[in-house]
């Protein structure tokens, strides 16, 4: 059973990143590399572009995209591509309704919509109000960070604290 969520995990944080990645290609936004897994690298292929990487430990996935030329595409395309991986996973969710890979789809999705550090939704927030703002600004950016993070864990803290 545990072999089997890993395999599932990884298998949605793939399909994820592969949301990035056409959201970014679709965008004209270059992504040379997209990664399961951290630690040593086991397999390694390159197709249209992109390097593909599997790594020892299936815990995470990326993808890196070439983030100044991003920054100069309009705002929705920013947008659409922050926000591809989830809504991929809530199409595969949807496809596969009532399974654990659904389950595991939706919780990615939604783990990855909070204003969290480095999670779709707080790269979101930030495209945002910068985009609000017509500049950077450290206070708003530390400000969103912090309060994000506070409230996402406190909601999260608070649900685990309800079905336990």
């Amino acid at each position: 059973m545990f072999i089997t969520y890993v395999l599932l995990f990884a298998a949605t944080m793939f399909i994820h990143e592969l949301g990035h990645l056409a959201a970014a290609r679709l965008c004209g936004v270059r992504a040379p590399e997209l990664g399961l897994g951290w630690g040593p690298k086991l397999l390694e292929l390159s197709a249209g572009g992109v390097r593909f990487k599997l790594h020892l430990l299936p815990l995470g996935a990326y993808v890196r995209l070439d983030v100044k030329q991003l920054q100069t595409r309009p705002l929705v395309q920013q947008v659409f591509v922050l926000l591809a991986g989830v809504l991929v996973n809530i199409a595969a969710a949807l496809l596969t309704q009532g399974t654990w890979f659904s389950l595991m789809n939706y919780l990615l999705a939604a783990t990855n919509l909070l204003p969290l550090y480095q999670q779709d939704g707080w790269k979101c927030g930030m495209v945002m109000l910068r985009a609000l703002l017509a500049r950077r600004s450290s206070l708003v950016e530390w400000t969103f960070t912090v309060a994000g993070g506070v409230v996402s864990l406190s909601a999260l803290a608070s649900l685990a604290f309800r079905y336990l």
